[in-house]
């Protein structure tokens, strides 16, 4: 590596540990008191649950109790009832002071028996201090004012001790009756429920409690609830962090000092059970987790993570190995191709350490577990996309020198080798196979062979036409008809080779659509006199693409494989082999066993198994030939699906020469192949993941309250993927492919529109090991409207599903009143937003299969895409220049 490289690496790893200090950066809060007025005292301890009567034991109860002594004067409890009603007694011991609860809800019998006990224990215990019967009762619904009063009445007519219920501030304002039948206020004021920044909390509750004290004047009030979350999701500008609960709560307690409040805070322990029944956040607004550990500095300056230096070198030590990799063995990057590595290796690597550490510190359970390795497995897989993209971006357009060059003119074209020309068909329109013999007769070539191999066509009258042209071509075309002939394309062309010219040394396959260049031959056989080299491939290149706007399309997607994907591969003998326009020399192919006929992508297959044995191939962004393209969007799905299936048939067919190291294959050839069909793996993933985003989408919709929407940081990444390719998309098909802004557009439609066939290619051919080839149709088939709806069907219904979901989150979190009237919910909800962008962006690929599919059935005219792209050997001219240039 040069300098400039160490260089790039260190600015690089310099910034993102400073980006982690400046993250991390120590904010002076008032100090802890050394003895809070009281907390909320719920003592369930890991893998308790009130809901299935786990209950903490009366030692548990003590031990936490014995825990708070001389740090709160008193505590607040919620039920009455089994071990929970032997707080009072226990706190005694202590020297502590309740606040009882009775528990109230639906169950009226229950209620009765809470009541009761509550009237029990404070007559008993001289340190209940006060009373309070139900809590958040009206709020939840489950009782109305006039069965509360009743309540309340029963037990301040037989304690000494004030009673009053617990309600958020807003409750007691709009519910005056309710005042009348308690002693006190009991206020909660939770700021992170109203969506208010952490900055801007203790402001909201000065605001709350002069309201109150404005409503009902001469009222006690006690602030039976005061707290912010250390986790959980993020409502409007509340974020939910250790760092923010440890600056509410020291900034609240300076205040309540300031002010003689009376308050308990909210809570002293964090509490697990109550994630499964009312959302995440509700585990952790404990002062102490789960451990009894406490969960932020009292004192000193607060700090967001304080093991940020440790978390910070780690992703800068994994950044600068990952990026050491790419260095070394890329095509001698320029620094403006460096530096997009590196901001996209110590942007992903941060992002992931982060991550990690984040959810790490969550209360995990056997499900979540699960759920959360699924999610990093596939996060892991969205970061190797991301830098495989990043990698072939920054080569593409800033590695320089080219290290394979292919020198034409050097090349000696005196010897000239027999050349034997398969031409494999089936059920073809004849003028179309007749045109392309006759290019075929029209090469410059002096010695050559062609054998027409029509495999399994039915009619007489589509393939007798091609059989008697070739006799009036003359005795170097052979035309064979087979019925029946297994292997598909793959049976054909091993058929062709068994009647093969013994003298031909190089082989060559052309589809039957292709009109062939004069000088193919003679241009490019003359490059088997180095006798490393098997495969002499050039472009796919198609002479169509003016006659409707969705070839045009078709054309501009496919061009971004052949003049930058194929050019860069080359760079390291890694080129995908495509069984049109190749040359491949008879004495390797027959050495490997000829074509797979298990595989119905034979020809990227072949290439691969060449590589194992140690051969050659060279690629030349230059057309010599000319095909059709499919039809119809049906066809140019079917296409794509083949391509998909066949890469993970070969996937799995040479596992064990790609997924581990093995001297049949270079590291640059094992990378290419692995990594130029990781985006189709993850479009596999992908329809998995939509199906989980649909249904956790559902169940957010029906039980909003028990289902948060998915972590903000699992949300962030497929949409930084999204943009990252369309970012790359749009400068390389500009600075490579000379493409324009509107054929730009409609390649990436192109692109996205096959999306979901490839994702399910993909799943199928991990189920699967057989399926059907499927020939792309050559002739012309009428266009219809109904038709075109149908050939994206199953996209279309993906879509709808997927946009009803986003619309339906967001109804439900807009219609659903927030406790502060007149603040939609979803205001207060920016991880809901984010979720409904991701479903938003997971529906494009399908709409877009929607548009290519009409554009296909309605027969647009192309020319509103402008110029066609720059022609192969034009495009090949202008990358070599662009390469001196950089």
């Amino acid at each position: 590596m040069k300098w400039s490289a160490f260089l790039v690496a260190a600015v690089f790893a310099a910034l993102t540990f400073g980006l982690w200090a400046y993250m991390n950066r120590p904010t002076a809060e008032p100090p802890w008191p050394a003895r809070v007025q009281g907390m909320a005292f719920s003592p369930f301890q890991a893998g308790q649950d009130p809901f299935v009567q786990e209950l903490p034991t009366e030692q548990q109860i003590d031990s936490d109790l014995r825990l708070l002594a001389g740090k709160v004067t008193a505590v607040r409890s919620y039920s009455t009832l089994k071990s929970l009603g032997l707080i009072p007694e226990l706190a005694a011991r202590h020297d502590l002071k309740v606040m009882v609860g009775a528990w109230l809800d639906r169950r009226l019998a229950t209620n009765d028996r809470e009541a009761a006990a509550a009237i029990e224990l404070a007559n008993k215990y001289p340190n209940v201090i006060r009373v309070i019967v139900g809590n958040e009762s009206i709020l939840r619904g489950d009782l109305t004012v006039a069965q509360l009063t009743e309540q309340l009445d029963r037990v301040r007519a037989a304690v000494a001790q004030p009673v009053s219920t617990a309600e958020p501030w807003h409750v007691w304002l709009k519910y005056p009756e309710l005042v009348e039948h308690v002693d006190y206020l009991a206020v909660h004021l939770l700021p992170y429920w109203e969506g208010i920044p952490v900055d801007h909390a203790i402001e909201y509750v000065i605001s709350c409690m002069e309201q109150l004290q404005r409503a009902y004047p001469g009222k006690p009030i006690v602030i039976a609830e005061v707290g912010w979350p250390s986790d959980g999701r993020t409502r409007g500008g509340a974020v939910a962090s250790t760092s923010n609960q440890a600056m509410f709560l020291r900034r609240f307690l300076e205040l309540a000092r300031q002010e003689g409040y009376v308050y308990y805070l909210m809570e002293a322990f964090d509490q697990p059970w109550k994630a499964r029944y009312q959302g995440a956040v509700e585990a952790y607004w404990g002062v102490y987790d789960v451990h009894r550990q406490p969960k932020f500095a009292f004192v000193e300056p607060i700090v967001r993570i304080p093991q940020w230096q440790t978390l910070a070198a780690v992703s800068v030590g994994i950044s600068t190995l990952i990026l050491a990799m790419l260095y070394v063995h890329s095509l001698a990057l320029g620094t403006r191709g460096r530096s997009l590595l590196a901001v996209v290796v110590y942007g992903v690597a941060t992002t992931l350490v982060w991550i990690i550490y984040d959810y790490s510190r969550r209360y995990l359970t056997v499900s979540s577990i699960l759920i959360g390795t699924v999610l990093i497995l596939g996060m892991l897989g969205v970061i190797a996309v991301l830098i495989t993209e990043a990698l072939e971006w920054a080569e593409a357009r800033w590695g320089k020198p080219r290290k394979r060059p292919f020198d034409l003119a050097a090349l000696d074209t005196h010897a000239l080798p027999k050349v034997s020309i398969h031409v494999p068909a089936y059920n073809e329109p004849p003028e179309m196979l007749i045109e392309t013999l006759d290019a075929l007769a029209a090469l410059d070539y002096p010695d050559y062979e062609v054998i027409v191999v029509d495999n399994n066509t039915p009619e007489p009258a589509t393939w007798q036409p091609v059989q008697q042209h070739c006799r009036k071509l003359g005795e170097r075309f052979k035309f064979f008809h087979v019925a029946p002939l297994k292997g598909f394309k793959a049976g054909a062309l091993n058929f062709a080779l068994k009647h093969t010219a013994a003298d031909a040394r190089v082989v060559a396959v052309i589809d039957s659509d292709y009109k062939v260049d004069p000088h193919w031959l003679h241009t490019l056989v003359p490059a088997f006199a180095d006798e490393k080299l098997a495969i002499m491939q050039s472009p796919q290149d198609y002479r169509d693409a003016e006659e409707n706007a969705f070839k045009a399309m078709c054309y501009a997607e496919y061009r971004g494989f052949f003049h930058i994907g194929m050019v860069v591969r080359n760079e390291r003998n890694a080129i995908i082999q495509h069984g049109t326009m190749t040359l491949v020399r008879h004495s390797a192919l027959q050495s490997v066993g000829g074509w797979a006929e298990w595989c119905i992508t034979e020809d990227a297959e072949l290439g691969l198994r060449l590589f194992e044995h140690g051969y050659e191939a060279q690629y030349l962004p230059m057309t010599f030939g000319r095909g059709l393209m499919p039809e119809t969007f049906t066809d140019y799905k079917k296409q794509r699906f083949r391509w998909a299936y066949g890469a993970v048939q070969i996937l799995r067919s040479h596992a064990d020469v790609l997924l581990r190291p093995d001297d049949r294959l270079t590291k640059g050839q094992r990378y290419h192949f692995i990594a130029g069909w990781l985006p189709w793996m993850m479009d596999g993933l992908n329809l998995v993941f939509n199906l989980f985003a649909v249904a956790w989408s559902a169940a957010m919709i029906l039980a909003p309250h028990r289902f948060d929407p998915p972590l903000m940081m699992f949300s962030v990444l497929p949409l930084a993927l999204f943009a990252f390719k369309i970012a790359k998309l749009a400068h390389l098909y500009s600075a490579r492919v000379g493409a324009n802004i509107r054929q730009t557009l409609a390649a990436a439609l192109a692109g996205l529109a096959l999306s979901h066939v490839v994702s399910v290619a993909v799943v199928q051919g991990l189920l699967t090991r057989n399926q059907p080839f499927f020939r792309t149709p050559k002739d012309k088939q009428p266009h219809a409207l109904l038709a075109g709806l149908a050939a994206a069907r199953a996209e279309t219904a993906w879509m709808i599903v997927l946009v009803l979901a986003a619309v339906g989150l967001t109804g439900q979190y807009t219609i659903a009143p927030g406790w502060v009237v007149g603040i939609p919910e979803e205001l207060k909800a920016p991880d809901v937003s984010l979720w409904v962008a991701v479903l938003l962006i997971q529906a494009i690929p399908y709409a877009a299969a929607l548009v290519m599919s009409l554009i296909s059935a309605l027969s647009l005219p192309a020319r509103w895409l402008g110029r066609p792209p720059l022609s192969t050997d034009a495009a090949t001219a202008s990358f070599r220049a662009q390469d001196s240039a950089d």
